[in-house]
């Protein structure tokens, strides 16, 4: 299921893209949102150069770190069991065009290595990783108050959203996508929703999802029916930052960035039309800063011996609460996870936080993967992941 979701996207960029207005037929240019999806047809080397520039070629808020950085002390290099790792390591990111990855196993750095012209010091677009970020950041408002509960309705935060079909709909329906909305996932057809929620102009100074799921009807009773909805994901990030009235950066910066420790400052997308930040992709960071968050995931979503997750948010955010198709993977609350008791944060072109909770690793991926997603690409990051924990357990 999840390389078909990630497949549709790219279909329906193809709709976007082909439904763009050219400067040549004398029509405005193209909207942030419309040059945002062009993304997924830009060429091997601009995706190359420009992952880790999107903060720069798009508005985006800024998340500041503090002034301290949480360690990754150099730890004993990991060997991959019957391989030269470096050979083997090399190997696997020059085919797969990967930036970095780094290994963590109890906060120590296990393997690391750059590639592209990457370095420690830049930032990389993070796509869907993003969402599980947001919906993190849901947690700590949970946590903090700002969300009295996941069974609140929406309507509550949203103002815009009474008297629509979202009205009623709970928190946790919208985590777990089970809104029972009417929403068309069909991206063969470039009339689907899907591949029309960017298109419309800006309308009341509301962000362009906001504009669009107002006006969707209800086709199933809320909580009974699952349906995939990308730009739900952005309604989540609306609804955390109209909850805690901060954007999702300076909430990211406050919440985890700065008393966590992160070592650089993160940015995040804007939309064009109300300026908030989008909830469902956006998000640069540095590759260092990517695996602090999977440690900080593996912590238990503590800082400083203290829980700063809601424990409501915790119970069913890393667990699964959706099938996807596949016996030994579900989906959370916007976190894939595995019947091991792993998780994960993916995105498309080949960006990964992994946690393993059994092995104490966090295994932080960037890349520029050919294609947004395919089979053989998934399998081999799966078996990028398969070959570190067999490493791991070598050593035992």
């Amino acid at each position: 299921m999840r390389s078909n979701l990630c497949t549709c996207l790219l279909a329906v960029a193809l709709c976007l893209a082909a439904s763009l207005p050219s400067a040549a037929e004398g029509r405005s240019a193209p909207t942030i949102g419309q040059q945002r999806e062009a993304v997924l047809f830009w060429p091997q080397a601009q995706r190359e150069a420009q992952f880790r520039r999107m903060y720069k070629l798009f508005p985006s808020d800024r998340a500041a770190h503090g002034t301290h950085a949480h360690a990754l002390p150099q730890g004993r290099p990991l060997k991959l069991a019957g391989q030269d790792a470096s050979t083997w390591l090399t190997g696997y990111m020059d085919k797969h065009h990967i930036a970095g990855v780094m290994v963590l196993q109890h906060g120590h750095i296990r393997m690391q290595r750059y590639a592209l012209g990457f370095g420690p010091a830049q930032r990389w677009e993070s796509f869907s990783v993003a969402k599980s970020v947001t919906s993190t950041l849901l947690g700590i408002a949970l946590q903090q108050g700002y969300i009295h509960s996941m069974d609140d309705t929406l309507g509550t935060y949203i103002s815009e959203l009474r008297g629509s079909a979202y009205a009623d709909v709970t928190v946790q329906q919208l985590l777990t996508m089970t809104s029972g909305v009417h929403w068309n996932e069909d991206y063969a057809d470039a009339k689907s929703d899907v591949a029309q929620m960017y298109l419309r102009a800006c309308a009341d100074g509301r962000a362009h999802i906001l504009s669009y799921l107002v006006k969707q009807p209800r086709q199933w009773p809320a909580g009974t029916h699952f349906n995939y909805n990308t730009a739900e994901t952005d309604l989540l990030g609306i609804l955390v930052q109209r909850a805690t009235h901060r954007s999702l950066a300076a909430y990211l910066s406050q919440a985890i960035w700065k008393p966590y420790g992160m070592a650089a400052d993160a940015y995040w997308i804007k939309d064009e039309c109300d300026g908030s930040d989008t909830g469902g992709s956006g998000l640069s960071a540095t590759l260092g800063d990517y695996a602090r968050l999977g440690q900080f995931m593996l912590d238990g979503g503590r800082i400083g011996g203290k829980p700063v997750v809601a424990k409501a948010w915790l119970g069913g955010a890393l667990h699964r609460q959706e099938n996807v198709g596949e016996p030994d993977r579900g989906y959370g609350y916007l976190w894939w996870t595995d019947s091991d008791g792993s998780y994960a944060a993916i995105g498309i072109f080949g960006q990964m936080v992994y946690v393993d909770p059994s092995r104490q690793l966090v295994i932080a991926q960037v890349g520029a993967w050919p294609h947004a997603v395919s089979d053989d690409l998934i399998a081999a990051r799966r078996e990028f992941v398969a070959a570190v924990k067999r490493a791991v357990d070598a050593e035992l």
